[in-house]
């Protein structure tokens, strides 16, 4: 069962299965995502930890959302507890996205649980044309939103902003944490 199989295998299958889905070479996703073929190869060999960054740039390369390239079981009932799920962490901040659930076949949304602590924001790159993100904060505060207009967050609010356009998240206090809603219009 693909479920028992380690995260870094799971991954590299994916990435594998939707470059060929694709119709790419190693060298054209190379050069569509802005990463290095050696690197593309290792990913696929399962031998990489790609980071957060990484594995957007490669979703907007193959032209898939986020979640299929970390191919996640689909069990029909899922309990992730608190520090369980398939993660990534940034490259650039104190920043972990984890997949809480994944779009069905014929529908276009993922449900990530972000937990961050102050410091370097995370920067986002656009993602898929007609991305749509809905931010619930949790705990702590956040600078998210929009990369030239973001707006300040407490426990409860919400902000829906588009994810096709550069957006960050930073966090304003020790333990942020917070539910983000993808959906990919």
């Amino acid at each position: 069962m693909d479920g028992e199989r380690p995260p870094f295998e799971r991954m590299a299958a994916a990435i594998r299965r939707e470059r060929e889905r694709a119709g790419m070479s190693l060298t054209e996703l190379a050069k569509r995502s802005g990463l290095a073929k050696s690197t593309l190869s290792q990913l696929e060999a399962g031998s990489g930890n790609p980071s957060l960054e990484t594995l957007w740039a490669l979703g907007v390369a193959l032209g898939v959302p986020f979640s299929r390239l970390v191919d996640p079981p689909r069990p029909a009932v899922r309990l992730i507890r608190v520090g369980e799920g398939p993660a990534a962490h940034s490259g650039q901040a104190h920043y972990t996205a984890t997949l809480l659930a994944a779009s069905p076949p014929g529908a276009r949304r993922d449900l990530y649980r972000v937990e961050a602590q102050p410091g370097e924001s995370r920067r986002s790159e656009p993602h898929l044309p007609g991305t749509v993100e809905h931010l619930v904060i949790g705990a702590g505060r956040a600078l998210a939103g929009p990369a030239d207009e973001p707006v300040e967050l407490a426990p409860g609010d919400y902000l829906s902003y588009p994810g096709d356009a550069p957006h960050v998240f930073t966090a304003l206090d020790p333990g942020t944490s917070g539910v983000i809603v993808m959906e990919q219009l």
